[in-house]
């Protein structure tokens, strides 16, 4: 499967190896205002895998990933127009367009403001600011393990709380739900089981281990990679797929946050680029504007490769059973143990790094990501770009 061995032979075993990686010559900082470029037609092989997984048309794919394109330059300039009327954003796949909530107190000309941007308006109750202190009071309670997670969802307009389906009736679970509902608008929703890490135990062949833990190489920055924080702690040595010495990690957040950057060195280092693993041909990355709920969104992992799916909820809590991550991505792309640390991205977009989820790529699932940009700010990391 990895047909790029010889294509980046001579550039970097890391890149071959490594499942996502990205380096290059532009950058985009964590102070930038990152927006999405134009690129080029989709490959066959990205179409193949949109229509695999998300059950699209190769027309409606093309589409899709335009009309998406699009809806990333507007989300950031549509919230501005919105000021303390926002009430969050999201991406229609039915109608191929970013939709807007503001707050039913919001001047006309500010609904006019909005809609100039070619967003579409919606009407909502609360603001984003108040869905959003919300969530932060909840994310101060101790949640027991048959609580799954928690986010805000824009177009439902209140948090969302996920439960195990069989803890439903667990007395913990509900006076945790009593108390999250006392901090604003709540909506109780279940999932079949709760979520874990994608981190696993040494196979040969894969892009990097540190100690018995294989994981996946996320997107390259200056120096280095990001990858998955609860692949290895701050200090710990990193190898390559061939056993070689890569780097080690700098500095390391699990849980709390799911993130991580290992250092690259001996002989190693970057390329912007992303692995299609056969599936489709190798992803130049060229920034990383955030991709609005609703977008379409592929992960590439050293264990299941290549999978497509859709943005669910950002700034969701996942309630691990080492403890609560925040400020995650959940989407419906599935994962398998040796997937974490991988890349997320939409179009040519870098959004973030596997953490875990529930389920596998034989009976579907979801899976979390920790947000490319939010690691590159903790660590002051400038990501690779085509």
């Amino acid at each position: 499967m990895r047909r790029s061995r010889l294509k980046y032979a001579g550039l970097a075993a890391l890149l071959v190896f490594g499942g996502w990686t990205a380096g290059g010559t532009g950058q985009a900082t964590a102070d930038d205002t990152p927006t999405a470029s134009d690129s080029a037609p989709a490959s066959a092989g990205l179409l193949q895998a949109m229509q695999r997984d998300l059950g699209l048309s190769k027309e409606r794919a093309e589409t899709r990933l335009a009309a998406e394109r699009t809806a990333m330059t507007l989300t950031p300039k549509a919230r501005k127009a919105a000021g303390s009327a926002y009430g969050g954003a999201w991406f229609d796949a039915a109608s191929e367009r970013l939709t807007v909530a503001v707050t039913s107190d919001a001047p006309s000309a500010t609904v006019r403001e909005v809609r100039a941007t070619g967003a579409t308006v919606r009407t909502v109750t609360h603001s984003a600011r108040r869905l959003d202190a919300a969530k932060a009071r909840i994310d101060h309670l101790s949640a027991p393990a048959g609580v799954s997670s928690w986010h805000v969802d824009p177009a439902a307009n209140t948090v969302v709380v996920n439960v195990v389906r069989d803890k439903q009736a667990d007395n913990d679970v509900r006076r945790f739900l009593t108390q999250a509902r006392d901090a604003g608008p709540v909506t109780v929703a279940t999932v079949p089981t709760a979520p874990r890490t994608f981190a696993a135990g040494t196979v040969g062949g894969d892009p990097y281990y540190t100690g018995n833990v294989r994981c996946s190489i996320g997107f390259s920055v200056h120096g280095g990679f990001v990858t998955a924080g609860h692949c290895g702690q701050q200090g710990a040595g990193v190898r390559g797929w061939d056993g070689s010495y890569i780097g080690s990690f700098q500095g390391s957040s699990f849980p709390d946050n799911d993130y991580a950057w290992v250092s690259v060195g001996s002989g190693w280092w970057t390329v912007p680029v992303v692995l299609g693993w056969g599936t489709i041909p190798d992803r130049l990355v060229r920034g990383s504007a955030e991709a609005p709920v609703g977008t379409s969104v592929c992960r590439s992992g050293s264990t299941t490769h290549w999978h497509c799916g859709t943005v669910l909820a950002r700034n969701e809590t996942v309630n691990y059973q080492q403890g609560a991550v925040h400020q995650m991505t959940k989407t419906s792309v599935c994962a398998e143990p040796g997937d974490s640390g991988g890349s997320f991205i939409s179009g040519d977009q870098a959004q973030g790094v596997t953490s875990g989820g529930w389920g596998n790529c034989s009976g579907g699932g979801e899976t979390w990501f920790q947000p490319v940009n939010e690691i590159l700010g903790r660590y002051g990391l400038t990501l690779h770009t085509a």
